[in-house]
């Protein structure tokens, strides 16, 4: 027996070892799949350990655990993917429903284009072979008539109600799904299972007009409720208020509301609106909501107007939500706007009458943030900081909301406008009740009582030409000493904080730099735009004096918008707070920054077959360095306003101090953006190299041929490995050893004495210091390198203008961030021009890196 039992011992293991099947136990099973889910790729020893732990394992062989932790790992990854690729092919079903409705509504529509052109082309012919002047008359009048529909007064009865509500609903699932609009795809969008959805703009129709069509990932009551709460995702409503609500008799609702939207910019007034809003089932399933303006005209309830808000007018926009096999919804979004641009000067009025500006603002904002709620409902993981994303989209909606309400500076908020001083480019408003305005009082949890009681904020608009706003919003996140004044970052942390202690003006302290410390970041790639929170650190270099309350480094939260170039037509953000470092959620926000908005009309279609080109024009350097496709294809038209709000915490016994502190500081902030936005303008690069020649330097490429040139003449060696005549600038911008040039009026007296500036650095030189053309002529040679290396450049420079070059040995650099930088040499010589005279020295430094 004991002969047989071993015998069929081996045989067993036998089978296990030629990879025969092996049944396991349901216990077996069950404790497999525990260690699985405690540790899905278990190493030998555990396996081992396995066995030694549960008896009910120990006729196993480790080899076939092995085997059997594969086949489980296969089964998870198969399992992931079928379910990956059912939802994709829900979502394809989906869209290609979208999309095959789409293709019969543009059919409906070309048939409507077809016959209106051949009834006009009749009454054209009709019209030429009348004689006499009473018949023309009769065809016009009869065309008009039909043109323009005639509402039928109307009262405030629920019956009046009801008849306004079912005639918004007919007008809105007209524009929705038929053609009572005649829609146009939005430039720079491609439909596809990826995207968005299916956007649309109008043309040739009243007022501005967009529509979209998506796929979300939720259920259509749940989509509903988050629309209607338009303040949610929409930045640029203020309040919406239900001042009335009643139910209809097919189980609908009819609500009354008054909304408030805020002025995008400090030219022009805000707006409101007067709406009825209808809630309805339809018979197929899908749940409706539409809204449309009360007016005179419809003889409805009234609502008086509003100081500081013209009233605008919505035509019968609204949402369109379909429930969708296997889950989430289908949803058709209109908005339909007339914003009354006649209240706002001439050079505004684009903003007003552009449908792109709508869709991107509106419409595309909505299906955004959908699409975000149902990716947060599907992937409730938490992210940066341990915060959840409905904590940050809190704090970024506080932080627009604050900014939004500096540069309206509304009366019912608190704020009143200060007298100027004679010049009318900054507006001076001061709030004597902040808590009102933040919900809150001015004080951190961290037990620092706040002195202030005050907030003061200056504001100012310009106008831009020729400069993308991606780009420059872009410059002045990366790069804040150009324009920011430290004093001024320590003044306004402090004055929230523990009040304010010092005056701007009376430096604080000197700030080595910034270190931007990611919070949270949001792409969407198929539109090409980009946003982000992040907090910045201000690190101090130096002291503060002992009646400061405060910490060495000053924090601020900080949300940047638009910064991607390729975006056609989309606004840029840069909003800033200065917070405490436990960063508290109670903490208060007093933001400033700047905005940027299009104004470029051309952004709208002017025919359905326009086109738009979004290639870029350059091909070298980093975004900060080419220039956008949106000006590319409209190069020496595009004009941009620039709003810049910035806040203040005080004590009111110091207003006057802090009004021309705030004054001055906002006029330096005008020239700054001015100067920077001039360099950064497209008409500043090269038509074909795309860099720009500071005045009194050569052109780029000619530069390029003098540095590799005098490399040749004192170091007796080719400084690129070819050079082709068209290719030396090209080549040189691509070398792998950070090369930059440094120039000087004049150069007898030293650099450090001549003031020389940086002219000219390739793209290594340009990641190593961590700047950008524009800012490279602001960067000081001093600051670059330690007091080692300063002296031995004082000392060695001489040698530079009698022999030529110079060989520095490997050591430690700085950054224009303050971050160091390692180089194993460096090589300095003189660039000669044509007439063998100095025009600057060039550095290279040689196989460097970040610290």
């Amino acid at each position: 027996m004991m002969a047989v039992s071993s015998g069929c011992k081996d045989s067993s293991k036998d089978a296990m070892d030629n990879g025969k099947y092996v049944r396991y136990t349901p216990e077996q099973v069950e404790a497999l799949e525990r260690l699985y889910h405690d540790c899905p790729k278990p190493s030998s020893m555990r396996r081992q350990q396995l066995i030694r732990e549960c008896p009910i394992l120990s006729n196993i062989e480790p080899k076939q655990i092995k085997v059997w932790f594969q086949n489980r790992r296969c089964r998870e990854k198969q399992r992931k993917e079928a379910s990956r690729l059912q939802a994709v092919n829900r979502k394809l079903t989906a869209m290609n429903k979208l999309l095959m409705e789409e293709n019969d509504r543009l059919q409906k529509q070309v048939s409507q284009l077809v016959y209106e052109n051949s009834f006009f082309r009749q009454q054209s012919q009709n019209a030429t072979l009348a004689t006499t002047d009473t018949s023309c008359e009769s065809v016009v009048t009869s065309g008009q008539h039909h043109l323009t529909p005639q509402h039928p007064p109307r009262d405030a009865s629920p019956a009046g109600l009801m008849s306004i509500a079912e005639e918004t609903l007919a007008e809105f699932l007209s524009k929705a799904t038929g053609t009572a609009v005649e829609w146009v795809q939005m430039p720079g969008m491609k439909p596809g299972p990826d995207s968005i959805g299916i956007v649309a703009i109008s043309h040739g129709c009243p007022g501005v007009a967009a529509r979209a069509c998506g796929l979300v990932g939720l259920e259509p009551t749940r989509v509903a409720e988050i629309l209607k709460d338009r303040r949610s995702w929409f930045r640029g409503c203020r309040a919406v208020d239900v001042l009335n609500a009643l139910s209809t008799g097919n189980g609908g609702t009819i609500e009354l509301l008054y909304m408030q939207l805020y002025a995008p910019t400090t030219l022009a007034p805000a707006r409101d609106f007067w709406l009825l809003r209808y809630t309805s089932v339809l018979e197929d399933g899908s749940l409706v909501v539409c809204e449309r303006s009360l007016n005179n005209t419809q003889n409805g309830p009234s609502m008086p107007s509003v100081q500081q808000f013209v009233r605008a007018e919505m035509l019968p926009s609204g949402y369109l939500i379909r429930p969708c096999e296997g889950g989430g919804s289908i949803i058709h979004i209109v908005d339909h706007m007339d914003l009354e641009p006649w209240s706002v000067p001439e050079v505004l009025r684009p903003l007003y009458e552009s449908s792109t500006l709508l869709a991107q603002k509106t419409t595309m904002a909505a299906l955004r943030h959908l699409r975000h709620i149902s990716q947060e409902v599907s992937q409730p993981n938490v992210t940066g900081w341990g915060r959840r994303p409905a904590a940050l989209r809190a704090l970024s909606q506080r932080l627009s909301k604050g900014f939004n309400e500096a540069v309206n500076g509304l009366t019912d908020e608190g704020w009143s406008v200060l007298e100027s001083d004679g010049i009318d480019d900054v507006t001076i408003l001061v709030n004597s009740s902040p808590a009102k305005m933040m919900g809150g009082n001015l004080s951190y949890s961290n037990g620092f009582p706040s002195m202030s009681n005050a907030v003061l904020c200056a504001k100012a608009s310009m106008l831009l030409q020729n400069v993308p706003p991606a780009i420059l919003i872009r410059f002045l996140r990366e790069h804040r000493s150009e324009w920011a004044d430290s004093s001024i970052d320590a003044y306004s942390a402090a004055a929230i904080k523990a009040g304010p202690c010092s005056l701007p003006g009376i430096r604080a302290g000197s700030f080595g730099g910034q270190v931007i410390l990611p919070l949270a970041h949001t792409i969407e790639h198929e539109e090409a735009s980009e946003s982000f929170m992040e907090v910045i650190k201000l690190e101090s270099m130096g002291h503060y004096r002992d009646d400061m309350i405060m910490a060495g480094d000053i924090f601020l939260l900080q949300l940047c918008s638009g910064v991607d170039e390729n975006a056609v037509g989309t606004s840029a953000e840069l909003i800033f707070a200065p917070i405490d470092a436990s960063f508290s959620d109670d903490a208060p926000v007093i933001p400033s920054g700047f905005r940027i908005i299009p104004l470029d009309s051309g952004i709208d279609s002017s025919s359905p077959n326009r086109t738009l080109d979004l290639a870029s024009a350059l091909e070298v350097g980093p975004a900060g360095n080419r220039a956008s496709g949106e000006n590319s294809g409209h190069s020496g038209s595009t004009k941009s306003v620039m709003t810049i709000a910035f806040q203040f915490a005080f004590e009111m016994h110091l207003q006057d101090n802090v009004a021309a502190m705030a004054r001055q500081y906002v006029r330096s902030i005008i020239a700054s953006v001015q100067r920077v936005a001039l360099a950064l303008s497209p008409s500043c690069f090269g038509p074909h190299t795309g860099f720009r020649s500071p005045p009194g330097t050569p052109e780029a490429h000619t530069l390029a041929r003098w540095i590799c040139h005098s490399y040749r003449c004192y170091l007796g060696a080719e400084l690129l490995k070819s050079e082709g005549s068209e290719s030396v600038l090209k080549t040189l911008w691509h070398h792998s050893d950070a090369i930059m040039n440094l120039a000087s009026k004049s150069w007898r007296s030293g650099p450090m004495h001549a003031l020389p500036v940086f002219t000219f650095a390739n793209q290594a030189g340009l990641d190593m210091l961590e700047t950008t053309l524009v800012a490279l002529q602001d960067i000081a040679l001093e600051k670059i390198f330690d007091e080692n290396g300063r002296k031995t450049l004082c000392s060695e420079f001489p040698q530079i203008m009698q022999q030529g070059f110079m060989c520095l040995q490997g050591g430690i650099c700085l950054s224009s961030m303050g971050r160091p930088v390692s180089f194993e040499r460096a090589v300095a010589w003189k660039v000669l021009n044509e007439e063998e005279t100095a025009h600057c020295i060039c550095f290279m430094f040689i196989n460097w890196s970040f610290v």
